[in-house]
């Protein structure tokens, strides 16, 4: 990763390598409104986005939350994926749109008109919102603010669609990848309610590679069971999760290999900055599981450490209080029935080896290494503008029990991400 000292320096960075593929457009608008829920004296502001495709395509993939309590916009997404074709994705913030009173109808509401607008169906787009849960969308608001959202796409870069899908993310988030002939990009958000099991999280993947359907969708769910779904901010998997991949099939295709790897790479960054952008995260923690019988198992353990909220408030501390990701383990392993044995267990905290052979190998220098390692780790929780690092607190966990592995990516809990969170609405 790049490295970064000012929010100017990343900004540029992002907008030189923020180009959307061939046959993409973007555009975005905001509008100001008062919920009907609860009595305001000033209006609140909300962003819109919209991602077209130049000409309608029927190579597009999606994978969304499991959650049981989905928003419209899943609701109206898993329909649309059995259609013939897509024309784009009419993105919200602000207001999530789930279990509304009028949800769905008030999402078919908007893609009908901006369907007009454009001149295609209705049911060629789809819909994504993200923000307060419980609230109806400002319907009237919206709609008259279509028109100038249309006016205003554009090709280039797509740093400003990165922006306006922000919530409570710092810093907006953008990967692209030169892939064959062609381009592979991605941007999205996501800072709490971060544990995605397909937070809030929405990510829009754009390429100009002709890849057929099932390709897509096949790459897809690979991707995402090892990238978005081994991270956790909080451990509270969100209504809204979308992951959307779309091609505008511009450019010759490449083997699905090939794709396969770049569309891991991308994915695998945005996880990690998911993270890294994370509700008052101050390190982010990485755990590598191996020796697990599966790797679901692996990945289980991993969240299991980073999902603790006593190793998450160790970590926050810089007090390398180890016992605490044994501990883990080991409810973990036991809740599961699984029969580990301590003497194959192997941990290591930064490189150094702080679990062999059934006990603990610690002493005075090396508590003070390790503090010292968790504090060059960390970040500001507060007023992060920019990733200023990418340093990561690496646990390195060998069950001894098999050849699964998992890398899982976890954050710290801080005094920021209570307060934010208690004052989410206010």
């Amino acid at each position: 990763m790049t490295h970064f000292t000012s929010q100017e320096q990343y900004l540029r960075y992002l907008d030189s390598r923020g180009g959307l593929p061939e046959g993409f457009r973007v555009g975005t608008g905001e509008l100001a409104f008062f919920p009907r829920e609860r009595s305001l004296q000033t209006p609140l502001p909300m962003r819109l986005t919209l991602i077209l495709l130049d000409e309608p395509s029927g190579d597009f993939a999606g994978v969304y939350t499991r959650n049981t309590f989905p928003g419209a916009p899943v609701l109206i997404g898993r329909q649309r994926l059995d259609g013939a074709q897509v024309r784009g994705v009419l993105i919200n913030n602000k207001i999530s749109n789930v279990r509304a009173p009028r949800g769905v109808e008030d999402a078919e509401e908007l893609l009908s008109e901006l369907g007009r607008l454009v001149g295609a169906p209705a049911g060629e787009f789809f819909p994504a919102s993200t923000g307060i849960i419980g609230w109806s969308l400002p319907v009237p608001e919206m709609k008259a603010a279509l028109p100038a959202l249309v006016r205003g796409l554009h090709g280039g870069s797509c740093l400003d669609a990165a922006r306006a899908v922000m919530t409570t993310d710092s810093y907006p988030k953008l990967k692209s990848l030169p892939v064959g002939r062609g381009t592979l990009l991605g941007f999205g958000k996501g800072a709490g309610m971060i544990e995605p099991n397909m937070a809030t999280m929405l990510i829009f993947l754009l390429t100009d590679l002709a890849i057929p359907r099932d390709i897509l969708r096949r790459c897809l769910s690979r991707a995402v069971e090892r990238s978005f779904n081994c991270i956790s901010v909080d451990g509270d998997q969100s209504t809204s999760d979308t992951a959307l991949l779309l091609s505008s099939g511009r450019k010759p295709a490449v083997p699905e290999e090939e794709f396969q790897a770049a569309l891991d790479k991308v994915c695998g960054d945005l996880a990690v900055e998911i993270v890294r952008n994370g509700e008052g995260t101050a390190h982010v923690i990485r755990v590598r599981v191996s020796g697990a019988p599966s790797f679901e198992t692996a990945r289980e353990a991993g969240k299991a450490v980073v999902n603790s909220p006593l190793v998450k408030t160790a970590v926050y501390g810089n007090d390398p209080n180890v016992g605490r990701i044994l501990s883990a383990v080991g409810d973990y392993a036991g809740n599961r029935g699984l029969r580990t044995d301590p003497r194959a267990v192997r941990i290591r905290l930064g490189g150094e080896e702080i679990f062999r052979d059934g006990s603990f190998l610690l002493d005075g220098e090396k508590e003070k290494r390790l503090s010292a390692y968790l504090t060059s780790a960390m970040m500001d929780p507060e007023g992060k503008k920019f990733p200023p690092h990418d340093r990561t607190v690496d646990i390195d966990i060998s069950l001894g029990m098999g050849d699964g592995e998992a890398l899982v990516h976890g954050s710290d809990l801080s005094h920021e991400y209570i307060r934010e969170n208690a004052d989410y609405r206010s």
